[in-house]
C-alpha cells in the first residue's frame, strides 16, 4: 500500500512528536511457537530460545532504523508468542516456569522490552497444561524480567470459569508476595482476561494467537497529548464539532502508526497485521486519558459525567483510526491504567476517582481496570470477585475487559507505591470490606448470555 505525505504533514507529525508526545507505543513481532512442542520440556525450551533469536533478531535494530529515518518515537519493541500451555502440555512436567526463563533469556539476547504469551485460554474449561501454566505463573513471573503473563477465563460465547477466575486470584495473590520486595511488581506484568484478542500488540496481555500466520508485525499506536491538544484547541466546540475533530486526528495518529508498521514489516520480511488504535497514556505531564476529559469540561476524571466523555473519546478514536487503516485490531480504545496515567493517579489522591468508578468507566474503555493498587491484606477471594464482575462486563457487552491488580504487601488504602518508568506510580484504592468468598467458592461456569446465540 503505497504512502505519500506533503509538506503539511509531515511538519504537523514532527511538531506533534516534539510538543504533543506523539509517539509509536510499541511494535511487537507475533511469533508462532506451535512447531516448538516437545516431550522434552528443556528440549521445548531450547527450541523457544533459539526461534524467538532467529525471527526476532533484528526487531529492535529495525525499530531503531525507522524512529531515525521518520522522527516518530518507537518507545518499546516486543514479542508476543503462541500461549506457552498450548506448546508444552505434550511433556509431562507440570512447571512450566523453565519457560518463561527461556523466553526472558531470548528477550535480553535480542534487547527488546517484554516478551508476551505466558499464558492459558481456559474459558470453558482446563487441559492439564493449562493447569500447569496458572500454577507456574507466581514463579515464572518472580524470577524473569522481561515475560509477562495472561490468563482469559471468560468469553461472550462461553460464559465465564469461575474456577480459572479463582485460580487467577490466588496467583495474583501469590505473585505480589513473592514480589514483595518491589511492591508486589509482578503483577505488573500479568493480566485476566474475557475475550482476549489474539493480536493486541499491547502488553502484559499480548500473546500469538492461534488463528494468527507464522510471523507477523503488529502496531499500537497512541498519542494522548495530540488529542488532548485538539480538545484544547477546540475549547468552545459543542461535543458533536469536538467528536468530529478527534476522529480527524485520530486518523493522522493511525495514519503514521500503519506507516510505521509496514516498513517494519517490508524491512524484517514478515507479515504486516493489524493497528492498534489505544491511547495509551504514560506518567508524563500532558500524556493522559484522564486529562483529555477533563479537557472536555469535567473538573475532575470521575465526576458525573466520566462515563459520557470516555464513550464519545472511544468512538471517536474508533471512527477516525478505521478509516486511517483498513486493519484495525487489538484492543483500539483509551487506556485507563491508574499508575501510568498521571491525571488519573491524582483524580484517585484527591477522592474523585474510586474503584466503583473506574469498574463504570471499564464498561467504555478498551480494556478494564488496569494498573490499579489494592491494599495488601486483599484476599484471593475478593481478587477474584472483582476479576468476575470485569469479566461479567465484557461477557455482557461483547468487548475485552482485563484485570491487571497489585495487592501490594504491606501497604494500605492511601499509600503511594512508586513502580518507575511508564509503569509510573499510584496510590492504594479502597476496596469494599464486604466478603464474596462463597460466591467465589461456589465454582462451576456462569453461562453465557443470550446475546451469545448469534448463530
Amino acid at each position: 500500500m503505497p504512502f505519500s505525505y506533503t509538506t503539511d504533514e509531515i511538519l504537523e507529525t514532527i511538531r506533534m512528536v516534539e510538543l504533543e508526545n506523539l509517539d509509536i507505543r510499541t511494535i511487537t513481532m507475533g511469533i508462532s511457537l506451535r512447531d516448538c512442542a516437545d516431550p522434552d520440556l528443556k528440549a521445548t525450551g531450547k527450541k523457544i530460545y533459539e526461534k524467538i533469536v532467529r525471527c526476532a533478531g533484528n526487531l529492535v535494530e529495525v525499530g531503531e532504523e525507522l524512529e531515525r529515518n521518520y522522527g516518530v518515537p518507537i518507545i518499546n519493541k516486543r514479542v508476543s508468542v503462541t500461549p506457552i500451555a498450548l506448546v508444552a502440555e505434550c511433556s509431562k512436567d507440570k512447571d512450566y516456569s523453565y519457560l518463561a526463563r527461556a523466553m526472558d533469556k531470548a528477550a535480553k539476547e535480542i534487547g527488546i522490552n517484554f516478551i508476551g504469551g505466558f499464558a492459558a485460554l481456559v474459558h470453558k474449561g482446563f487441559t492439564n497444561g493449562d493447569r500447569s501454566l496458572i500454577n507456574s505463573i507466581p514463579e515464572a513471573l518472580s524470577e524473569t524480567e522481561h515475560v509477562c503473563a495472561s490468563v482469559n477465563v471468560g468469553t461472550t460465547k462461553s460464559g465465564i470459569n469461575m474456577e480459572a477466575v479463582y485460580d487467577m486470584g490466588k496467583a495474583i495473590k501469590e505473585t505480589a508476595e513473592r514480589t514483595a520486595d518491589k511492591d508486589g511488581l509482578g503483577c505488573a506484568k500479568m493480566v485476566v482476561f474475557c475475550n482476549a484478542p489474539e493480536d493486541n500488540p499491547f502488553m502484559a496481555g499480548a500473546f500469538h494467537g492461534v488463528g494468527e500466520p507464522e510471523c507477523v508485525i503488529n502496531v499500537g499506536v497512541s498519542g494522548p497529548g495530540v488529542i488532548l491538544n485538539t480538545v484544547r484547541e477546540y475549547h468552545d466546540a459543542d461535543l458533536g464539532t469536538l467528536a468530529s475533530m478527534i476522529k480527524q486526528t485520530a486518523f493522522k495518529i493511525t495514519r503514521m502508526g500503519e506507516l510505521m508498521g509496514r516498513k517494519a514489516s517490508e524491512k524484517l520480511g514478515v507479515p504486516f497485521g493489524i493497528v492498534d488504535l489505544s491511547l495509551a497514556p504514560t506518567p508524563t505531564v500532558g500524556d493522559s486519558v484522564a486529562e483529555i476529559l477533563e479537557a472536555m469540561g469535567l473538573e475532575m476524571c470521575g465526576a458525573p459525567g466520566s462515563t459520557a466523555a470516555l464513550a464519545m473519546l472511544n468512538d471517536a478514536v474508533k471512527k477516525g483510526g478505521a478509516m486511517a487503516s483498513s486493519y484495525v485490531g487489538g484492543l483500539s480504545g483509551a487506556f485507563i491504567p491508574v499508575s501510568e496515567d498521571q491525571g488519573m493517579s491524582r483524580a484517585v489522591t484527591e477522592g474523585a476517582l474510586t474503584i466503583e468508578k473506574l469498574e463504570a468507566l471499564t464498561c467504555i474503555c478498551s480494556v478494564g481496570l488496569d494498573m490499579v493498587v489494592v491494599p495488601g491484606d486483599t484476599t484471593a477471594e475478593t481478587i477474584a470477585a472483582i476479576i468476575a464482575d470485569e469479566a461479567a462486563i465484557g461477557m455482557i457487552n461483547k468487548k475485552t475487559t482485563g484485570v491487571r491488580l497489585i495487592p501490594a504487601p504491606g501497604k494500605k488504602k492511601g499509600d503511594l507505591v512508586e513502580f518507575g518508568g511508564l509503569l509510573g506510580s499510584a496510590p492504594v484504592m479502597d476496596v469494599s470490606s464486604y466478603h464474596s468468598d462463597a460466591f467465589i467458592k461456589r465454582g462451576g461456569r456462569i453461562p453465557a448470555p443470550l446475546q451469545a446465540l448469534t448463530n
